[in-house]
């Protein structure tokens, strides 16, 4: 439990014996982060509080450590769809439509048109734990293809 101290996390830490204690108990609602709460005078208690510094966060994150960290995102990856002699055109637009999520007829079979004249079309660009599950879908289902990083090239 997450102790609470008029809204905002406050903890007391006294410097002298290491000890930490909260001001109040039960939950806390808010998203507000204490900094620091100095306690001076002699180890047994009896210090001068002085006024907390209080960090205030966005919600969801609890500091500006956890927001760096969150910025770091995977390198994209494109799904490739080739050109095969083998499937139709409607089944390779029906198949395209099940596996990626949010593709529309025209989309898909403006990528089917651009596989079977090009030899090779992008389906979608996403991280690559998703693009490896796009692929292993559609070869799953008979059709060529293949990922590749985003980052160079055309």
């Amino acid at each position: 439990m997450v102790p609470c101290f008029l809204s905002m996390r406050v903890k007391l830490k006294l410097y002298k014996t290491g000890e930490k204690r909260s001001l109040c108990r039960g939950p806390c609602t808010s998203r507000g982060v204490l900094m620091a709460i100095l306690t001076t005078g002699p180890s047994k208690g009896g210090g001068i509080l002085e006024k907390p510094v209080i960090e205030r966060t966005t919600p969801g994150r609890e500091s500006e450590f956890d927001l760096r960290k969150s910025r770091k995102i995977a390198p994209p990856y494109r799904v490739m769809l080739h050109n095969d002699n083998y499937n139709k055109r409607e089944y390779v637009v029906q198949v395209l439509m099940k596996v990626i999520p949010g593709m529309t007829l025209d989309n898909a079979v403006n990528i089917m048109q651009e596989a079977h004249y090009n030899g090779l079309a992008v389906v979608i660009i996403c991280a690559q734990a998703d693009a490896e599950e796009h692929c292993m879908q559609l070869r799953g289902n008979g059709l060529l293809s293949s990922i590749e990083p985003a980052s160079g090239g055309c």
